[in-house]
């Protein structure tokens, strides 16, 4: 279907190809339009509009440009990318201080099916499958440990497929396939419908409570039990460390209105950001989702004679509080938490704090 598309368009757009040396200068060019801190990402994950588009959506992300890589073929088209030996990819150009390569890789899993090894979704053939191509030694690296943590997060039940490759070179696409799904958004619609990844993504992460555990930027470990004494209030160590549960309207952060995110009081994993906090009349700090789903753990809590599902944070290991499904739109949850198990940051101080990667979070649109 993606092909008869292609050939509709073409009849309306000159059709220019780039030899391997002006693709390469055009890289460098976009790379000098851009500031000096900007880094790139190489990713294949079958169809390049779709991943043009989720990827482009990304915080932090400048620039999303389709083409082709991996093979040994010079010159390749959009006519034959696959005979020589090409896979559909994008180039993603992003600001590191503002997304890093971890949470990059964290949404392209999100975006693709890495246990097809075969093609994704509707396009089938190799140049289709599921790559990483990294820039450097820090990339693979990092490529490498978000891909074993995928693989024994629990979410599929195949192993990932997806190839780690080192990066040799990048054509641009033609034209028309740059924005296809602004330039032709209905065709888009259509081919993405048609193809079942909307509907393969849904299924597989409707339900975030096994999400991959990022890489994050800075270790989060939890601290010993002598540190822990020392470090948190009586309270603080009663409710994180032994499951305690402090009083409603009586807690620091239940009525909090200011903008900010919420950390775990003993490791500072970010937990969850005031954009998703609402008054749920409990007395207690309430949010719609976490502000990293892979921070978090749920679990089934049969405590007080029923069933309940407790949240803790990852790495840390704290007692958070609980979620409940009776929360507002858009998730329909209601992450009730303990004042006493977090630390809020003023977005005013994310930056001095080290957690300067959620200030575009604030931005005004």
């Amino acid at each position: 279907m993606k092909r008869i598309l292609i050939y509709i368009a073409a009849l309306f757009v000159l059709m220019t190809s780039a030899t391997g040396q002006a693709a390469q200068q055009e890289v460098k060019k976009k790379m000098d339009q851009l500031n000096a801190k900007t880094r790139i990402a190489t990713l294949a994950g079958g169809c390049f509009w779709c991943v043009e588009s989720d990827l482009e959506k990304a915080p932090g992300v400048l620039k999303v440009v389709s083409g082709y890589t991996g093979g040994p073929g010079e010159n390749p088209t959009y006519e034959n990318y696959g005979k020589k030996g090409h896979v559909e990819a994008v180039q993603v150009f992003y600001d590191p201080s503002k997304i890093t390569y971890e949470k990059l890789l964290d949404i392209f899993w999100r975006h693709i099916d890495p246990t097809d090894a075969g093609g994704q979704f509707g396009d089938r053939g190799p140049y289709y499958r599921s790559m990483i191509f990294y820039h450097d030694g820090e990339q693979k690296r990092i490529a490498e440990k978000s891909r074993e943590a995928l693989g024994k997060s629990g979410r599929f039940d195949k192993p990932v497929a997806t190839e780690i490759r080192e990066f040799t070179g990048f054509y641009d696409a033609e034209g028309y396939h740059q924005d296809y799904y602004k330039k032709n958004p209905l065709q888009y619609k259509s081919y993405r419908q048609g193809s079942g990844r909307d509907q393969f993504l849904e299924k597989t992460w409707k339900n975030d409570q096994c999400a991959i555990p990022p890489a994050p930027a800075k270790a989060y470990k939890k601290p010993d039990k002598k540190s822990l004494e020392k470090k948190l209030t009586p309270l603080q160590y009663e409710v994180t460390q032994k499951e305690g549960t402090e009083s409603a309207f009586q807690n620091e952060y239940w009525n909090n209105k200011k903008e900010g995110i919420y950390v775990d009081v003993a490791s500072g994993e970010p937990l969850f950001s005031s954009l998703d906090k609402y008054d749920s009349g409990t007395g207690w700090p309430s949010f719609t989702r976490p502000l990293d789903p892979g921070l978090v753990v749920e679990k089934k809590d049969n405590s007080l004679f029923t069933q309940r599902t407790e949240v803790k944070s990852r790495y840390g290991g704290s007692h958070l509080g609980h979620v409940f499904s009776d929360g507002p739109a858009p998730t329909g949850l209601r992450y009730c938490m303990n004042s006493a198990a977090l630390r809020f940051i003023p977005k005013e101080a994310l930056e001095k704090e080290g957690y300067g990667q959620y200030v575009t979070l604030f931005e005004k649109k």
